[in-house]
């Protein structure tokens, strides 16, 4: 059967099959269309009157998209007194994009296949780009039924991803719901906690759109993975103390400010489970290395771990590994906590540019306002006399006005 000859259906004209054949009118295969609502073609570019059944449908075509809401409908439209396979001739294929649970898949399967019909589960998205040929069909089924739909899935999909037999298809895309369901509940208990931070939800939405504008961070792991599927062991050794540390501080955050974060302390649990390790490592020499600069980086701004360069000696090296590594890093106090006790600190012995230091990178990791900073001058100047108060208040002005001309820039 060659192409031009293979003539497409369209069962349920909602948001995705409406799409889907408006896309196949604007190729050139003008598909037979059904729906319960008579008037469901109309407004729909290229996309003929609705015909009086599934039945009528499956007369018309060789490919048929079933496009319904739930496992009843399909079974309604696929095998029922006027379905598609009351009008079924071998060699034609049903293609199911409604998102069903899996044993449904091999149901109607075992369905079509006694009439001698073709079958794929196809879960597609984003379903807001059906109309537009810019939906991914993620299909299940034998190669040689993919093979025989494959044109006409193509006038509809931007990219056809084979991902297995009966029920791949279907099981991918309920994985990938997956993702996005559990992403939205990440995203509102992050929003939930910089809210409670002070922090407009807007700006978080800001700092991810800007970091990662392709989305490439929510797929890391699995592109971590070596061929065999697992994390390589050093990876692993390598991210955990990061993500325990981060982890850490996001708990001891919410803890403070009195948000419920289930998911926080869920992942913090499973530390070990996420990277596909038996337990957490003990941190490598190498670990505690990365894992400074990557805290020397959090506690000063980006960049900042780059002044370690090139340079083997033991201060630095105790900086680095010890400092921020060991102790910066521990989960008993947030960054916050520690950065303020340090100021403290540098008060005391009157260092302006130790203060300066930690003022900047509290102004760039937006854990301290410039307001705040200014009241803690006073503040350190009662306890630390006023003279030394003068050194703390250069510091923070200095790294108030540093930010600031950064921030405009």
């Amino acid at each position: 059967m060659t192409q031009d000859k293979e003539r497409a259906g369209v069962v349920g004209l909602g948001m995705i099959g409406g799409g889907v054949a408006v896309s196949l009118a604007r190729r050139g295969r003008v598909p037979a269309v059904y729906d319960v609502r008579a008037d469901a073609a109309d407004g729909l570019a290229g996309v003929p009157a609705v015909l009086a059944s599934p039945a009528e449908v499956s007369a018309h075509s060789d490919v048929i998209m079933v496009a319904v809401v739930d496992a009843d409908q399909a079974r309604q439209v696929i095998g029922g007194p006027d379905g598609l396979l009351s009008a079924a001739r071998p060699g034609q294929t049903i293609v199911l994009l409604s998102t069903v649970a899996v044993p449904v898949v091999h149901e109607l399967a075992r369905l079509c296949a006694e009439h001698g019909v073709g079958f794929l589960d196809c879960g597609v998205t984003p379903g807001d780009k059906a109309a537009q040929n810019g939906m991914v069909a993620i299909l299940g089924g034998d190669e040689e039924t993919a093979g025989r739909a494959l044109p006409v899935l193509r006038d509809w999909a931007k990219q056809v991803v084979h991902c297995g037999p009966i029920g791949a298809g279907m099981a991918t895309k309920i994985a990938r719901n997956v993702i996005t369901y559990g992403s939205w509940r990440t995203v509102e208990e992050a929003a939930a906690l910089a809210e409670a931070a002070g922090v407009d939800p807007a700006r978080l939405a800001e700092v991810i759109d800007a970091a990662d504008p392709e989305g490439r961070t929510l797929l890391q792991l699995l592109r971590m993975r070596g061929d065999d599927g697992a994390l390589p062991e050093a990876v692993g050794c390598q991210v955990s103390p990061l993500m325990t540390k981060d982890l850490d501080a996001a708990r001891d955050l919410a803890r403070t400010l009195g948000v419920d974060a289930p998911l926080v302390e869920l992942t913090r649990a499973h530390v070990p489970q996420t990277l596909g390790m038996e337990t957490e490592p003990a941190a490598a020499a190498t670990d505690v290395r990365a894992l400074g600069l990557a805290m020397a980086d959090e506690v000063y701004g980006p960049g900042f771990s780059q002044g370690f360069d090139g340079e083997s000696h033991p201060f630095t090296d105790a900086t680095v590994d010890f400092l921020f590594g060991q102790v910066w890093s521990r989960p008993g106090l947030s960054v916050r906590d520690r950065r303020l006790l340090t100021l403290g600190v540098a008060a005391a012995v009157g260092r302006a540019d130790l203060i300066q230091i930690q003022a900047k990178g509290a102004l760039v990791s937006g854990e301290i306002t410039p307001g705040e900073l200014r009241e803690a001058v006073l503040q350190l100047a009662v306890y630390v006399g006023w003279c030394k108060a003068t050194a703390t208040h250069t510091g923070i002005t200095a790294a108030i006005e540093d930010y600031t001309k950064q921030e405009e820039k």
